[in-house]
């Protein structure tokens, strides 16, 4: 009879990192250098008005 062999399947899960909060920081980032930004170009003209 033939026999069955499993074959191992590596396991590619333990090496990746958690990403857990990555969106929510970049989110948090792009809109304070926008924010950012907003203000001051909004001082700049209120400087010069």
């Amino acid at each position: 009879m033939m026999e069955v062999t499993k074959k191992e399947t590596p396991d590619h899960n333990k090496e990746e990192r958690s990403l857990k909060g990555t969106l929510l920081l970049s989110v948090f980032g792009v809109g304070g250098i926008i924010t950012f930004m907003w203000i001051a170009v909004f001082s700049l003209y209120m400087s010069r008005v």
